[in-house]
């Protein structure tokens, strides 16, 4: 099983990559999809070194010793690690991508995509297939995508611009969530904040049920056919069917407004 220690600016190509790891603290990250043959390219490194391997399945993990997946989340060690570095794997390679503090691209996979930030700010660019993005207080954005997306926060927000999910999860505690949505007949989209207010944009002409509903928050939408209810014990909720209704949106508070708003006329 090839290794390697990368403590200065370096290249490596590697064989055949069928899975990729990586994990850092601080700097700039990007991983993107690519025809070409995998490469790493580390521009900027701080100490202690980054480890690389290279194993006989197939499998490139590029991390610190001491910074493990599950302990991510937690990580309390002291030192930035800064680090810039670039990846580049086939476009149908799975990827698990985790920051603490840097930010983080990741673009063009269509596979299975799992991001974790503490408080580095993540990009999906062009992502689709099943991607799960777990975040302290880091914010995430998706541009164009396709496919499932689960987000998990605690202030975190999520921004989703162009969108055509099959399922979209979302669940924050007190982070924002922005959506600018397409759906198809079998989209389904749940989002879910406790003082974090949710904002849905969807065409003029768009076939999907709706549920919205807010325990102490405001109503709110441009779209006709809603009827709004005051249910026990207080809740608030707008709800009906757009068109044929075959996708369905779902969006939850507790304490922050929830907006369903009209996109632009296409």
């Amino acid at each position: 099983m090839p290794q390697w220690t990368i403590d200065r600016p370096e290249k490596l190509t590697f064989g055949p990559v069928r899975r990729l790891n990586v994990r850092i603290v601080a700097g700039r990250l990007a991983v993107l999809a690519s025809d070409g043959p995998p490469t790493l390219e580390v521009t900027d490194i701080g100490t202690p070194p980054l480890v690389v391997t290279h194993d006989d399945d197939g499998t490139l993990t590029v991390a610190y010793k001491d910074l493990t997946w599950d302990g991510l989340l937690g990580w309390l060690r002291p030192g930035r690690r800064d680090t810039t570095l670039t990846l580049t794997v086939p476009q149908n390679c799975p990827v698990q991508a985790g920051v603490i503090t840097a930010s983080a691209l990741v673009a063009g996979f269509d596979n299975r995509t799992r991001v974790k930030s503490v408080s580095g700010e993540i990009l999906l660019d062009g992502v689709s297939g099943d991607v799960h993005a777990e975040t302290v207080s880091g914010s995430v954005e998706s541009r164009s995508l396709t496919g499932d997306l689960a987000f998990t926060s605690v202030s975190g927000e999520l921004t989703v611009a162009d969108g055509t999910p099959r399922r979209l999860r979302a669940n924050t505690v007190s982070g924002r969530i922005t959506a600018d949505l397409t759906l198809p007949p079998t989209g389904h989209v749940t989002l879910h904040s406790i003082s974090g207010s949710i904002l849905v944009r969807l065409p003029h002409q768009v076939d999907t049920d709706v549920s919205l509903r807010s325990t102490s928050g405001q109503l709110e939408t441009t779209f006709d056919h809603l009827n709004g209810a005051d249910d026990f014990p207080g809740t608030k909720s707008l709800s009906g069917r757009l068109g044929g209704g075959m996708a369905s949106l779902s969006a939850t508070t507790i304490s922050a407004d929830v907006t369903l708003l009209k996109g632009d006329k296409r």
